[in-house]
């Protein structure tokens, strides 16, 4: 049951001291990391995950309210896993996905077909949606917003989604608990370099290591994400987390015009 939160201290430099560090990163080299993992991405998640992958995905589609007939966005779909889990469970959706890199749509698209759905995608900047203002009655984005600028994209988000819609988020969170962060990031290194090794990633992923630490550490926790939707506009914010706060999910609404 989602429980809503309570915003914590002003996060007004936060986006900009993330854009800073790693704006290089962000345009020059994800393109070729997620080129390199897209054959093994969510067998190396599984792998990563000790086996909890599926578990994290059917907490996060318990979030989300559908019926048939509605327009839903995944934003920074990747293999398409979300949108294929959303079709599965309601058939009638007019489902799009949207994401920068050609090699993991490319994976999506023949799972899409493999299981006999039917999504529509467009290869692009998430952080410039090509959808009219208020086009969605839900749109979707999991793990990816650490390599995003969050504020940009969640206002496009906010944009294209129609009044009473709702944005359905998850990601990797900055723990609270300062003793679970540590033993966390000490055991995303250890499983870093052990997928590396068994999928025999190529350069470009194995030298992201460092950065995927790095970027997590800059990340938000559940509760700062919250303010950061709330910020922006958006209504009914509620989140919940697993695993002490490593893993989170947010719910937020559009609110509705007068």
């Amino acid at each position: 049951m989602f429980q809503p939160m309570s915003p914590p201290s002003s996060l007004a430099v936060r986006e900009e001291q993330r854009e800073q560090r790693f704006s290089t990163i962000w345009k020059r080299e994800l393109h070729d990391i997620f080129v390199d993992v897209a054959p093994y991405y969510d067998r190396a998640n599984h792998v990563a995950s000790l086996g909890l992958w599926p578990w994290f995905r059917s907490s996060f589609m318990a979030t989300i309210d559908l019926a048939p007939g509605q327009r839903v966005l995944d934003v920074c779909a990747g293999t398409n896993a979300i949108g294929i889990a959303l079709l599965q469970r309601e058939p009638s959706l007019e489902v799009h996905a949207m994401d920068r890199s050609v090699a993991m749509q490319d994976v999506g698209r023949t799972r899409a077909q493999a299981a006999g759905f039917h999504i529509d995608s467009v290869i692009g900047d998430v952080h410039r949606l090509p959808f009219p203002d208020q086009h969605f009655d839900r749109v979707t984005l999991q793990y990816a917003s650490r390599h995003l600028r969050v504020k940009e994209v969640f206002a496009e988000i906010h944009r294209v989604l129609k009044p009473g819609g709702t944005f359905h988020h998850c990601d990797m969170l900055r723990p609270g608990n300062p003793i679970v962060e540590k033993l966390y990031y000490g055991y995303l290194r250890a499983c870093l370099a052990v997928t590396g090794l068994l999928f025999r990633s190529g350069t470009a992923a194995m030298n992201a290591k460092k950065y995927f630490i790095d970027a997590l550490e800059m990340f938000y926790s559940a509760d700062e994400l919250s303010e950061v939707l709330r910020s922006l506009g958006y209504a009914d914010v509620r989140a919940k987390t697993l695993l002490a706060g490593m893993i989170g999910f947010h719910r937020a609404a559009k609110p509705r015009q007068d």
